[in-house]
């Protein structure tokens, strides 16, 4: 009887065993394949993964408009001329930066007192960023993430060689790229 006993925790101990090995090598296929996947990520064009439904404002558009124009899920606007062609770019941060007034000891220039005074009349040319940060519609998400991460910008323009906007593309498009690809 204490034989029979020894033997059966031997044969779960086996099992138990076989169990683990079984698990492991699972977990190390899933690995492969999430890298191999990580990988192909990397590869895939930007035009493929960018939103083309994006908020779209002029620079003499005012700044409640511009305000009044963002739904829930837009976050930037992209600041185009009468041809099409990216002049500027303004996230809610950039709303934001606003109303930060500066500190109660800091030197403050006309220039600076000039960007703080928000009113009917201050225009999206006004509080735009003329140079925004962009990649290129034919670049590959590896280049674009290197750029986010480097610059730390969430949005990024999508133009091409002529600096047409044909969209956005945001941190959120990527992560639902990789979510779809690791499943």
């Amino acid at each position: 009887m204490i034989q029979a006993i020894g033997n059966d925790k031997a044969t779960k101990a086996g099992k138990v065993k076989i169990i683990r090995s079984k698990r492991r090598l699972l977990q190390m296929k899933r690995k492969e394949e999430l890298s191999h996947n990580i990988r192909y990520v990397s590869k895939v064009p930007v035009r493929l993964v960018m939103d083309r439904d994006y908020l779209v404002v002029h620079p003499h558009d005012s700044l409640a408009t511009l305000i009044e124009s963002m739904g829930e899920e837009e976050s930037s606007a992209i600041v185009v001329d009468s041809e099409g062609k990216l002049v500027g770019f303004v996230t809610m941060k950039d709303i934001l930066h606003l109303f930060d007034v500066p500190r109660r000891h800091s030197i403050v220039g006309f220039g600076l007192l000039k960007r703080y005074s928000v009113t009917r009349a201050t225009r999206v040319g006004d509080i735009m960023v003329t140079r925004p940060i962009t990649i290129g519609l034919n670049d590959e998400l590896g280049h674009a993430i290197r750029v986010m991460l480097e610059t730390g910008k969430h949005h990024l323009p999508v133009v091409d060689e002529d600096n047409r906007v044909h969209g956005i593309l945001e941190v959120k498009d990527i992560i639902r790229l990789i979510r779809v690809v690791s499943i």
